[in-house]
């Protein structure tokens, strides 16, 4: 049986002693191998095969297998990010960019056929920023072998058991971090290896298993057929460099409500031991936090994610404040291990490209930074998470729409609500373009969506009205027009067809008044009442516009939060 990683001890059956098994559950915690594919078994995931076990899971572990190890790569994405920050923040790393260029490592962005479009540009021009975070568990290098340890495991495929959105604003106002627990069951599209052309069929499965399907590009994938989130860039990290960044900002304060220590006789746990109160953690010490998982909260990924939150907000305060980075010679050492710790995609594959990204970064106030974990409950039998329904998709819909999770960015509007304009031309004189939004990798597009709301807008007396024959996958409906003059009749067309005032939005990108038929809308010709979640079914009325509560979020300016210490785990 094997063994989900959200789950805490209440949910754990039968797990083999680590000294059985020949290893030290200390340093790696549980769950299950993925081997590559084969060709010649039924069920493994290529094309033309059923992609899985009945239950759209994965096999537990064969015979004289160790389980999964899961340690460290809970900080690969901390790696990232911090790469990210320093480099946009030290201009001597400049000097070194030819040499650092050579040290990344570049994939393919997308692997999946969705077609999800970029955001059109908002009035200024400007488009929000996706940067999926990726952590492996690879060890293709004696350092990474060193650092997380299963030689033996050198040559397996690994698996992306950290994941993380990065969502910036378009006015680079916000940033919003959304993580997704590794084992959350979804659908994932079909993707081709570019390295050897293996064709892997769509499935359903755990998270963490996309990245075994070609690469970092089928993740992505299958990010944006779960979220319908348009994601720009993957960065992806593995152990290597984690202790040394560390210990060149000088330590990550963090904070535990009770002593801790993250071990017990069975060998579960990180190692970590701190006494209650505040410390400031760096090399292994802060690889130990950033891994545990038996010892805080309830045992469980969700725990250790919200310790990930922590170290994160922490790490970028000292970063802004002014940290100890004032040594060429650190500061080459860090540029070193991060550069060389990292995949990222083609278009990120500079750094040059890295420091203008953490120039945009460096841009966002602290307190304009929200971290959650998305909104989930578990499966069936306790077996695997899966995205809570209602409250996972208003909070993608939330970065889809490029709202600020910390739901600011319409508090002065409550208060002062601009009139809006009236319409200017008659309906029968309106040009309206109706393209079809309804593609997707995993669910298959509508045929003829937009005929069919065209035909329903000239019932309506919108008889110029035509469509665009170009099939593009959009999660949701939107209705855009070209600057002021236009919005009086974009919102009124809205009110005609039940959409939600959100949907509305300004782009310099159209000539007209463009209405794309998103994947909210693929039957009938009235628009869908609202499901709960960032939008509702009148064009006058907006939704609260912030994470719900069960998305459990945290301000980067928060300097009281502190670690649940499991009593289990804990110590006089």
């Amino acid at each position: 049986m094997r063994q989900s990683s959200v789950r805490g001890d209440r949910f754990r059956r039968g797990r083999p002693d680590a000294r059985e098994l020949g290893w030290d559950d200390s340093l790696y915690e549980g769950g299950r191998p993925a081997a590559g594919p084969d060709p010649s078994a039924p069920g493994d995931g290529k094309d033309g095969s059923d992609g899985g076990p009945p239950d759209g899971g994965a096999p537990g572990p064969g015979p004289g297998q160790p389980p999964r190890r899961t340690g460290r790569k809970v900080l690969r994405w901390t790696a990232v990010t911090l790469a990210v920050l320093v480099l946009g923040g030290a201009g001597a790393g400049y000097l070194y960019y030819e040499h650092l260029n050579a040290n990344l490592r570049k994939d393919a962005l997308d692997l999946g056929a969705g077609g999800l479009q970029k955001p059109e540009p908002n009035a200024f021009g400007q488009t929000p920023l996706n940067i999926l975070l990726l952590g492996s568990d690879g060890r293709n290098s004696e350092e990474n072998i060193a650092l997380g340890g299963a030689r033996q495991d050198a040559d397996r495929k690994p698996l992306a058991d950290v994941q993380m959105l990065l969502h910036v604003s378009a006015d680079r106002s916000s940033m919003s971090v959304m993580s997704i627990p590794r084992d959350t069951r979804v659908p994932i599209p079909r993707c081709t290896d570019p390295k050897d052309g293996t064709v892997y069929r769509q499935t359903t499965g755990a998270i963490n298993e996309s990245l075994q399907r070609g690469g970092p590009g089928c993740t992505v994938a299958t990010w944006k057929e779960l979220t319908g989130i348009y994601i720009d860039h993957f960065m992806m990290v593995d152990f290597s460099g984690v202790v040394s960044m560390a210990d060149a900002i000088g330590g990550v304060p963090v904070c535990v409500d009770k002593n801790v220590y993250s071990h017990d006789r069975k060998g579960h746990g990180s190692g970590l031991k701190l006494t209650a109160g505040t410390h400031a953690v760096k090399g292994v010490q802060a690889l130990q936090w950033l891994r545990t998982r038996y010892g805080f909260e309830d045992n469980s990924d969700i725990g250790r994610a919200k310790a990930q939150h922590m170290y994160m907000n922490s790490m970028v305060r000292q970063l802004k404040a002014g940290t100890k980075l004032t040594n060429p010679a650190q500061l080459r050492d860090l540029a070193e291990a991060a550069t060389k710790s990292l995949t990222v995609d083609e278009g990120l594959g500079t750094v040059k490209k890295l420091y203008d990204l953490g120039g945009d970064l460096q841009r966002v106030p602290t307190g304009r930074i929200t971290m959650i974990t998305m909104p989930w409950q578990y499966g069936p039998g306790g077996e695997y998470v899966m995205p809570k329904p209602g409250d996972a998709e208003a909070t993608f819909g939330l970065l889809r729409n490029d709202s600020a999770l910390d739901g600011k960015d319409t508090k002065d509007a409550k208060k002062t609500p601009a009139p809006e304009p009236k319409p200017s031309t008659p309906l029968n004189q309106l040009k309206v373009v109706v393209q079809n939004g309804t593609s997707s990798a995993v669910s298959g597009s509508v045929s003829g969506r937009a005929a069919v709301i065209q035909q329903h807008l000239a019932g309506l007396g919108y008889t110029a009205a035509g469509t665009d024959s170009t099939l593009i996958a959009q999660a949701d409906t939107t209705l855009a027009y070209r600057d002021a003059a236009q919005r009086g009749d974009a919102l009124a067309l809205a009110k005609a067809l039940g959409l939600p005032k959100d949907a509305v939005k300004e782009s310099g990108a159209v000539s007209g008044l463009r209405l794309v038929v998103g994947n909210d809308w693929r039957t009938g010709s009235a628009y869908p009442k609202a499901a709960g979640g960032d939008r509702t079914d009148t064009a006058g009325d907006s939704a609260p516009k912030k994470a719900p509560e069960s998305a459990d979020a945290l301000n980067g300016e928060d300097t009281k939060a502190c670690m649940t210490v499991n009593p289990q785990y804990s110590f006089p």
